[in-house]
């Protein structure tokens, strides 16, 4: 299963970027999807997921209000739009992919796929 994360770029403080996450060939109905990021000074951090059984959602604290995940399973594709973003959300952004549970977690471990990574920069 490949997926592909798409979006990333330079924004300024308070600005929005919204990444997507494709994977084709694969339908993702009922895969939960999530979004992990990290940085050269930090383990790779938990951000957002999304339930394919009852598509709840579920946040990092610091980015609840300010991010929303969304799916798409027509097109196979996993959103995150992010709002009001701050230099402390400059990272690399990952997608992933669990296909073995009926919720989604917050756990990296628990997810089987990887995308390779899409940069995020936010200038202050």
């Amino acid at each position: 299963v490949q997926l592909q994360a798409s979006g990333g770029g330079l924004v300024q403080s308070g600005g929005s970027l919204s990444l997507s996450c494709a994977v084709p060939g694969h339908a993702i109905s009922t895969y939960n999807m999530g979004w992990f990021r990290q940085t050269p000074a930090k383990t790779r951090e938990f951000v957002a997921a999304i339930s394919w059984r009852d598509v709840n959602q579920y946040y990092q604290t610091s980015v609840k209000g300010r991010f929303s995940i969304s799916r798409d399973n027509a097109k196979n594709t996993v959103y995150l739009q992010m709002n009001s973003l701050k230099p402390e959300d400059t990272a690399v952004y990952y997608c992933a992919a669990d296909v073995n549970a009926p919720l989604a977690s917050v756990r990296q471990y628990d997810y089987e796929y990887w995308g390779r990574g899409t940069q995020v920069t936010v200038s202050s």
